[in-house]
């Protein structure tokens, strides 16, 4: 029985999935439904679990190159909400783009995780080693 880390059965099946140059989304609350992505949805109310909960419980276990963002979320977001995002993502390099560009790349994901998370354009593309 697992004790320490990822305890979702099907969040781990779809992280234990993914390979080199690989993307997972961790998306918001809002965020559209595509269909043709397998989507782990752990929102339970609005707020939780936020996208950084996930990054939190994600990132010291997986190797991660690079994350991709909204840039619109630098002009929507106070500078501690972006210093907040900056600090999870430890020291992985976040690259933005335009949203409509983000979403371009989500169909090439392995996967979607949906939180809680109410964030604008809190959404984030992470690409594994």
């Amino acid at each position: 029985m697992l004790i320490n880390g990822i305890i979702n059965p099907r969040l781990l099946d779809l992280v234990s999935r993914v390979r080199h140059t690989n993307a997972l989304v961790i998306a918001d609350a809002a965020f559209p439904f595509w269909p043709m992505i397998e989507t782990v949805d752990l929102s339970l109310i609005k707020g939780i679990p936020t996208v950084l909960d996930v990054v939190g419980a994600l990132l010291p276990n997986w190797k991660c190159g690079e994350i991709y963002m909204a840039d619109e979320f630098r002009g929507r977001n106070s500078r501690a909400t972006q210093n907040a995002f900056a600090k999870a993502c430890g020291a992985v390099a976040i690259a933005f783009e335009p949203h409509l560009d983000f979403k371009k790349r989500v169909p090439g994901a392995i996967g979607l995780i949906r939180t809680g998370d109410t964030t604008a354009y809190g959404n984030m593309i992470l690409v594994s080693v």
